[in-house]
C-alpha cells in the first residue's frame, strides 16, 4: 500500500489528512514537529510527504530544501495558508511538486496525492527509453541523461519533459502539458507550469547553447 508522511502541526488537519488517506486503503505516518518530520523522511521511505509550508520549530521550506539537496527525489505537497503567489513559487523552487492552499477539501487533497502517485503507462520493449540528441531519458529506471552528464529531476519535471520529448517540434499549450501531467482540468490563473518548465530548463540546458525548451509567445512551449 502506498506510504504517506504528513508533517503538520495542526493535529486537526493531520488527523484529517490520515483519516481520508487510511480509508482508501494507505499507510499514514504523521508528525507533528518540524525535526520530527525531519527525521522520519531521512529515515523512512515514503511514497508522498505531505508538508506544512510553515512549522513552529523548522521552517518547511528548509525541510523541502535539505531533501532535494541531498537527491531525495520523493514527491512533496506543499499545504499552507499563504495563499499568494509569491509564496507558492517559493514553495516550488525550492522542490515542491504542487502546492495546496488551505482550507482545502478532503477530496482535493487525495486527488493531488493521487496525481503525485501515479506512474506513467507502462510501455513497451521498444519504449523503454527516449531519446532525443543530447537527451536520453530512462523510463524504466526513471534516470536522464545529457550526453556524459548525469541530471537529477523532480518526479513532476520528470514527467513534463517525458510528455515533451514524446511530443518532439510540436507546440505544446500549457493545457496540454498541464492534463497530460496533472492529469486535471487546466486552470488558466495558475502558472504552474512556467515554473516547473523554468526550473527543467536550468537543468538541461548548458550555457550558451541551444535551449532545447522554446518559448512560443502566446501558444505554449515547443521541444527539440
Amino acid at each position: 500500500m502506498p506510504h504517506i508522511l504528513t508533517i503538520e502541526d495542526d493535529r486537526l488537519i493531520a488527523n484529517d489528512i490520515a483519516y481520508t488517506m487510511q480509508s482508501r486503503g494507505f499507510s499514514v505516518d504523521i508528525a507533528s514537529t518540524g525535526r520530527e518530520g525531519m527525521a522520519m523522511v531521512m529515515g523512512g521511505e515514503y511514497d508522498v510527504v505531505t508538508l506544512d509550508r510553515v512549522l513552529p520549530d523548522l521552517d518547511g521550506l528548509t525541510i523541502l530544501s535539505t531533501m532535494r539537496g541531498i537527491g531525495m527525489e520523493t514527491p512533496v505537497l506543499v499545504m499552507s495558508a499563504l495563499s499568494d503567489v509569491d509564496e507558492r513559487i517559493k514553495g516550488l523552487r525550492a522542490g515542491g511538486d504542487d502546492y495546496l492552499t488551505k482550507p482545502f477539501s478532503p477530496e482535493e487533497m487525495s486527488a493531488r496525492i493521487d496525481v503525485l502517485l501515479r506512474r506513467r503507462p507502462q510501455v513497451g520493449k521498444q519504449e523503454t527509453v527516449l531519446r532525443l540528441d543530447p537527451l536520453e531519458l530512462d523510463l524504466v529506471h526513471r534516470k536522464v541523461s545529457h550526453g556524459e552528464r548525469k541530471l537529477s529531476l523532480q518526479p513532476t519535471e520528470f514527467s513534463v519533459l517525458e510528455f515533451m520529448m514524446r511530443n518532439p517540434g510540436q507546440v505544446l499549450t500549457r493545457t496540454m502539458i498541464f492534463e497530460a501531467v496533472w492529469g486535471c482540468r487546466f486552470d488558466p490563473g495558475t502558472n504552474l507550469i512556467d515554473v516547473h518548465v523554468g526550473r527543467l530548463r536550468k537543468k538541461i540546458d548548458l550555457p550558451g547553447a541551444r535551449p532545447l525548451i522554446r518559448t512560443v509567445r502566446g501558444a505554449g512551449y515547443l521541444f527539440g
